[in-house]
C-alpha cells in the first residue's frame, strides 16, 4: 500500500543538506576579528576572505555534478575503447568534459540567480547572497566552457567537441528555461545530462553506434530517479522558486515515486544490453544484477512509503550508482 508518511519540516532538511550556510556565518567571526583592531588579525581576515572567494567560485561550478559528468565520460570512453587504451584521449575527454560542465554550471547559476534567491536551499549560493557578481560569474562560466572545448578539440576529435557544445547549449538554452514552464523539464534535461557519456564513447571510437547509444540510455534513465527523489525532498522550495517540478503538485507523492520506480526498472534492464548484444562478460552481468537489486530496493521503498528519508536514500544510491557502473565496466575489460 502506498502511503504518505509525516516528514521532517523543510527547515530540518535544509539545515541538514545546506550545512554550508552555517559556515557562511563566518562573517560573524570576521566581525570579531575586526573588533580586535589588531593589524595581524586584519591580515588574517583578508586571507580568509580570499579563501572564501575561491570556495565560492568552486561552488559555482557545481562540483558534484561535474564529478558525475566526468565519471560518465569515462564510462562512455571505456565502453568503446580498444584493448590498447589511448590514455591521452581519455585524459583529454575527462578534462575537457569536466571543464565544460563546470562552465555550464556557473552559467546556470547566472541564469537562475533571481529564482535561487527565493529558495531556502539555494539562497546562500554565491550569486543570490551577493558574494560574487553576476558579471564575474558569467565571465567565469564562459571561460571554463571555452577552455574545455579548447582541450577537447586537439586531444579527442571534432565529434566529441561538438557533443560538448551541444550539451552546454541544450542545458542552458532549453532545459534551464523549461524548468519554470513544464513538469516535463526533467525528461528534457536527461538529454544534455547524458550526452557526456556519448562524448566519451565518441572520443574512443570517433563515431556513434548502438553500443554508445546503449550507454547513453543508461545515463538518461539514471537521471530520472536521481532528480525525482531530489524534487520530492525539496518540493516546497521548488514551489517558492517558481519551478514546475512533477513533485510540486503531487501531494501524495504517488506520481513522483512511481515515475522514479519505473525509470529505475528501465535503467536496470538497459544495463544488461552489453551482455546480451555486445559481448560483455558474465561477471559484468553479475555486477549489474547486484547493483540493480541494490538501487531497485531504494526505489521500491520510496514508492511504498513516500517519505523524505526514503527519497534521500534513493538519491544517495543514485549518486553511488554511476561510479559503481564504471567500476563494473573496468572489471569487465580486465577479464
Amino acid at each position: 500500500m502506498h502511503r504518505h508518511s509525516r516528514r521532517p519540516s523543510d527547515r530540518t532538511i535544509l539545515v541538514a543538506n545546506d550545512g554550508a550556510v552555517a559556515n557562511d556565518g563566518a562573517v560573524a567571526n570576521d566581525g570579531a576579528v575586526a573588533s580586535d583592531g589588531a593589524v595581524a588579525n586584519d591580515g588574517a581576515a583578508g586571507h580568509e576572505s580570499r579563501a572564501a572567494s575561491v570556495v565560492d567560485y568552486i561552488g559555482l561550478t557545481k562540483p558534484e555534478i561535474a564529478f558525475l559528468v566526468g565519471i560518465s565520460s569515462i564510462a562512455g570512453f571505456l565502453s568503446g575503447a580498444s584493448p590498447a587504451i589511448d590514455w591521452l584521449a581519455l585524459g583529454g575527454v575527462l578534462a575537457g568534459t569536466v571543464l565544460t560542465s563546470a562552465g555550464a554550471g556557473a552559467l546556470n547559476h547566472y541564469l537562475e540567480r533571481v529564482h535561487d534567491a527565493r529558495m531556502h536551499r539555494t539562497a546562500s549560493r554565491p550569486l543570490p547572497s551577493g558574494r560574487i557578481s553576476p558579471l564575474a560569474a558569467a565571465r567565469f562560466g564562459f571561460l571554463l566552457c571555452a577552455v574545455g572545448i579548447a582541450v577537447l578539440c586537439p586531444l579527442t576529435n571534432w565529434l566529441t567537441a561538438a557533443l560538448a557544445i551541444l550539451t552546454v547549449a541544450l542545458y542552458l538554452g532549453v532545459y534551464t528555461p523549461l524548468k519554470r514552464r513544464t513538469v516535463h523539464n526533467t525528461l528534457v534535461g536527461t538529454i544534455p545530462g547524458a550526452l557526456p557519456v556519448l562524448g566519451g564513447y565518441a572520443a574512443a571510437t570517433g563515431h556513434i553506434d548502438t553500443r554508445g547509444l546503449a550507454a547513453f540510455a543508461v545515463l538518461v534513465l539514471w537521471q530520472l530517479p536521481h532528480f525525482y527523489s531530489l524534487a520530492w525532498m525539496y518540493r516546497k522550495d521548488y514551489r517558492r522558486g517558481g519551478y514546475a517540478m512533477l513533485s510540486v503538485n503531487d501531494a501524495s507523492g504517488r506520481i513522483t515515486s512511481l515515475a522514479a520506480l519505473a525509470s529505475t526498472v528501465a535503467m536496470v534492464a538497459v544495463t544488461f544490453a552489453p551482455t546480451v548484444w555486445f559481448g560483455a562478460t558474465p561477471a559484468y552481468a553479475v555486477a549489474m544484477a547486484a547493483l540493480g537489486l541494490w538501487i531497485l530496493d531504494a526505489a521500491i521503498r520510496f514508492y511504498r512509503e513516500t517519505s523524505t528519508t526514503n527519497a534521500r536514500n534513493l538519491l544517495r544510491r543514485t549518486v553511488f550508482y554511476i561510479p559503481s557502473y564504471v567500476l563494473a565496466i573496468i572489471f569487465d575489460r580486465m577479464l
